[in-house]
């Protein structure tokens, strides 16, 4: 966390021009922070959805006899910076606070708690899967995640595993044939290497099988699957074609049980658009799991048009189509994918591989808050790179974003 970090506004206070100051705070949402005339002690450090309001409840005159926390005689300067959306507040008042106070506080004041993630083991000869909220620099790319919870981790490990063969046993092997085994070796759901009733050679396809499956989340299963229910149907064997066609059901729910999110932590790229002001979005990168941003991206020159799916007929039907608007004397002004592409590019040289391992866990933390939200409750948008970066389905969504707040400022 840089130490440089600061809030962008300060104004002094002092009880004689406390309302002169307190109109200088918008009534927006954000991070405040009060602080007394001796500027090395700690401040007071809150977030609001409305920042003048909140203090002026810490800063007006108390009246009568009160428990309500008033620190009118104790501030020298107010400081503050605004936030379009929950979630850049949550981020600022962590950077905040990991400045003002430490890395531990801010994890102890946020409720920050590493996510649970799955992760492939094969520091041993016979690989494992097991669910862990523990993140080590060498094991990331065989660490996927984050879960919204360790049950939901634990569900999807159940169902992946019921589709292969893996152990599930936790010791470092060493094979024997007298090994006692297990459970799942009984019931044929293992290969059960520590009975030395599987080669190293099959164990390993075995594994790598898996890994595969949760690299793909599930499609290189998915489509073997539908490979051979295809090839069975094709040659009349219909029994074995819809046996076939359950397990590809079975494997289709197990998949499903792994949000888009989920995915190795090394390669958790992502773009989240936020609201910001009027006509403009807040533009946040995730790379390798880390947070960088925000960067202010304008939609005032995007003009989104809609498909007119109401009619009811395709006749009048249009795909979702983005054209810039000309503006007056800047007939020769980038284009709105052009001006996305070189802000990302921004963040991505400002971004870095993590290497602090606790602060990764802090940024999947606060991702992982935000992303599992309830739909209603959940502000902005997310996507995800598959190869490249979705560029249209990013303009329309910084389109609809920008458009959405233009039309609630003017309501």
């Amino acid at each position: 966390m840089p130490d440089a970090f600061h809030l962008r506004r300060r104004v002094t206070f002092s009880a004689e021009t406390a309302q002169e100051t307190l109109r200088q705070l918008p009534e927006s949402a954000g991070v405040l922070a009060l602080r007394g005339a001796d500027e090395t002690t700690q401040p007071y450090l809150t977030k609001a959805a409305n920042l003048r309001r909140r203090a002026a409840r810490l800063l007006s005159p108390a009246e009568g006899q009160t428990r309500r926390l008033n620190l009118r005689d104790r501030v020298a300067f107010v400081e503050w910076t605004t936030a379009g959306s929950d979630f850049e507040s949550l981020l600022c008042l962590y950077q905040a606070t990991a400045a003002f106070f430490s890395l531990p506080e801010a994890r102890k004041r946020l409720k920050l708690f590493v996510p649970y993630n799955v992760r492939f083991a094969a520091e041993n000869a016979f690989p494992r899967v097991y669910v862990t909220n523990r993140l080590a620099k060498k094991a990331l790319n065989e660490t996927y995640g984050p879960f919204p919870s360790r049950a939901a981790a634990e569900r999807y490990t159940d169902a992946m595993l019921d589709l292969f063969k893996l152990r599930r046993c936790w010791e470092e092997l060493e094979p024997y044939p007298e090994h006692p085994g297990c459970v799942y070796g009984e019931m044929k759901k293992c290969l059960a290497p520590c009975q030395e009733r599987c080669t190293p050679e099959e164990y390993s396809d075995e594994s790598a099988r898996v890994r595969a499956s949760l690299e793909t989340g599930g499609q290189s299963l998915l489509s073997t699957v539908a490979q051979e229910r295809d090839d069975a149907s094709a040659a009349m064997e219909f029994e074995r074609a819809a046996e076939l066609h359950a397990r590809w059901q079975k494997v289709k729910s197990a998949a499903d049980l792994a949000p888009e999110l989920v995915t190795a932590l090394s390669r958790l790229h992502a773009v989240l658009l936020q609201p910001c002001g009027e006509g403009e979005v807040a533009v946040f990168l995730v790379h390798a799991g880390c947070i960088a941003g925000p960067e202010i991206f304008t939609t005032r020159d995007i003009r989104a048009a809609r498909a007119q799916e109401e009619t009811g007929s395709s006749l009048f039907a249009q795909p979702l189509m983005l054209q810039p608007v000309a503006l007056e004397g800047e007939s020769e002004a980038a284009g709105p994918e052009e001006r996305l592409r070189d802000l990302l590019q921004r963040l991505q040289e400002h971004a870095k591989t993590p290497t602090d391992m606790a602060l990764l866990g802090d940024h999947l933390a606060l991702l992982k808050r935000w992303y599992y939200r309830p739909e209603r409750s959940r502000t902005g948008r997310i996507f995800f790179a598959d190869k490249d970066w979705p560029w249209r389905r990013m303009l329309n969504g910084a389109a609809a974003l920008g458009n959405r707040v233009v039309a609630e400022v003017s309501s």
